[in-house]
């Protein structure tokens, strides 16, 4: 303790003197810890690993596709977005990089979309052109399905179904017989350290509560890791985390990376103690590529840039301070007040001039002249072919999704059993309204008219269930994306799941209305009129169904199935 209170007070005595621009050199006694648990044994610049030593073969072991490990390599990459002008906004302009099995990649910049689109650039959408070149494994080509798995940063959890069940609906992605696929179920949960909590509720029920927003983070992980992918993609892994939920994800990543899966996620900030655990950054900011290369070596370019970072500070925090413009606005309100340190900043420059002179140092550095010979020794030798894992079939696909809805709908009040208790509230009246019609010709008309709005409002009564609806939408959006899943087979299995319950609704409701208003009594001409009810309910959930999926909002969905009724 006292080493470490001795280097405190030297960087202290020696950050004082570094605040005026000229005297912002690299110091041959800054440290940085790096890791938790390294208090005593600081890491200085000079133990960073050295560029020529890093192992860039590509190891394939006995045992299959599964054991093949990945690089992903991107030359010269641009990718312009389609603005107000035709793909005049530039996301990227000119990056290099790359990513290696058993490593972690972090892209960390200012809030903005340069960071995803780099991360998801096998994945752009229709708006989005990309020049350049991106290699995996040394062959310019794009990804088969299952080699790589993708994380939103807002990814829709089914909250009725236990963390084993959600896995298990991931039976859409693969083709085989069971056993593989539920030992696949069973890999992820204890890769993402989930067993404590695989039979638990994702949301809560009643009054117990619901999975932690850190588990709920790394069941969305587990999600992609069914498919045993080369390499993940995760976007803001520590979204809405605290600090020990983040650090514990960081070092559940960490542990994954070192079973030989290739990481790479974008963060917006990080603590010191999960900065140590990045194996390589990629620093961005308005589409330009600040740095690219070791964790202790993008310290050390912000120390010969004229920016060191200050000992007591998070380096993440460090970076976007001085590459981030919005901190300009802060800096001009607050330029008359005073601290009892001084200023308010340690960077005392523009920003966009602090953002150039780091560009320029770091284009001129031996960093990005490594980066380049790096680049050019992974593109230089093809490694092996990664391919396609293939998808599950189409029965096995509507069987998967039926059975999950089945689950859903049961175990989800708003769902169905509370238009069973409407439904037959409603039958409730309109037989009360409509008894005791008797048999005569001339109660037909009457009869006729009892029928009529009972069905009417029964059926207009579904729209009860469009926001239910709404939220299987979103996930079934998250499984498209993935290409997990088809809107076709979406819609075949919500419809058979929907007959149970629409069975049932029909006939308890049926029972109460066909009594009250005196109908014949006759079974086959009770089951006559059930069955005529359950196929008007069962044609109307799919009309339901299909607005819901075309409009995907609740307003103007209720507005289109009013209007059709």
């Amino acid at each position: 303790m006292e080493e470490i209170q001795s280097q405190s007070d030297h960087y202290r005595s020696s950050s004082s003197s570094a605040s005026s621009p000229a005297s912002r050199v690299p110091s041959s006694n800054f440290f940085y810890l790096r890791k938790p648990g390294a208090l005593r044994q600081p890491i200085s610049f000079e133990d960073s690993p050295d560029w020529d030593d890093t192992d860039i073969e590509v190891k394939v072991e006995e045992g299959g596709a599964d054991s093949i490990r990945a690089s992903l390599v991107w030359k010269d990459l641009t990718v312009t977005i389609k603005g107000k002008r035709k793909y005049s906004d530039k996301v990227i302009k000119s990056s290099n990089g790359y990513a290696l099995p058993g490593t972690m990649t972090v892209i960390m910049g200012p809030p903005s979309r340069e960071k995803s689109t780099l991360k998801s650039s096998c994945r752009l959408p229709d708006s989005a052109r990309i020049y350049g070149e991106v290699f995996v494994n040394g062959v310019k080509s794009r990804m088969p399905y299952g080699s790589y798995g993708f994380v939103e940063r807002e990814t829709t959890l089914i909250g009725s179904l236990t963390v084993r069940e959600y896995l298990y609906s991931a039976l859409l992605q693969l083709p085989g017989f069971l056993s593989k696929k539920r030992s696949a179920v069973e890999d992820a949960i204890l890769a993402m350290s989930l067993g404590d909590y695989a039979n638990k509720l994702i949301g809560g029920h009643c009054y117990m509560k619901g999975l932690p927003s850190g588990e709920r983070r790394r069941v969305t992980i587990a999600r992609e890791l069914v498919m045993r992918p080369h390499i993940l993609f995760i976007d803001e892994p520590l979204y809405h985390l605290d600090s020990v939920s983040a650090l514990l994800m960081m070092v559940t990543l960490k542990k994954l990376a070192n079973t030989g899966c290739t990481l790479m996620f974008t963060i917006y900030q990080s603590s010191t103690e999960v900065f140590g655990l990045f194996d390589r950054i990629c620093l961005l900011s308005n589409g330009n590529t600040l740095f690219f290369g070791e964790t202790l070596a993008c310290l050390q370019h912000f120390s010969n840039a004229g920016f060191p970072c200050p000992i007591m500070q998070s380096p993440s925090d460090h970076f976007l301070r001085a590459i981030n413009t919005d901190f300009d606005r802060i800096i001009a309100m607050c330029k008359n007040w005073q601290d009892d340190h001084g200023e308010l900043s340690s960077v005392n420059m523009d920003t966009a001039v602090a953002i150039r002179t780091l560009e320029a140092t770091y284009k001129s550095s031996a960093d990005a002249a490594a980066v380049e010979n790096m680049v050019l020794r992974l593109t230089d030798k093809e490694g092996p072919t990664l391919k396609s894992k293939g998808k599950a079939n189409f029965v096995a696909k509507i069987a998967v999704l039926t059975w999950r809805s089945l689950l859903i709908m049961s175990r989800e009040w708003k769902y169905y059993w509370l238009r069973l208790i409407l439904y037959m509230f409603l039958a409730l009246c309109i037989g009360t309204v409509f008894s005791g019609l008797g048999h005569s010709l001339s109660s037909v008309g009457t009869r006729v008219a009892a029928v009529f709005v009972f069905v009417s409002f029964t059926s207009l009564l579904s729209i009860a269930g469009v926001p239910a609806q709404l939220k299987e939408i979103k996930i079934y959006a998250c499984e498209e994306a993935n290409q997990h899943s088809g809107t076709f087979v979406f819609l075949i299995g919500q419809l058979l799941s929907s007959i149970p319950f629409l069975f049932l609704l029909s006939v308890s409701s049926s029972l109460v209305f066909y009594f009250l208003i005196g109908l014949r009594d006759d079974f086959s001409l009770l089951m006559y009129f059930t069955l005529n009810f359950f196929m008007c309910l069962l044609v109307n959930e799919g009309l339901v169904l299909l607005v819901a999926t075309i409009c995907q909002n609740i307003f103007w969905s209720i507005i289109m199935l009013v209007t059709i009724h």
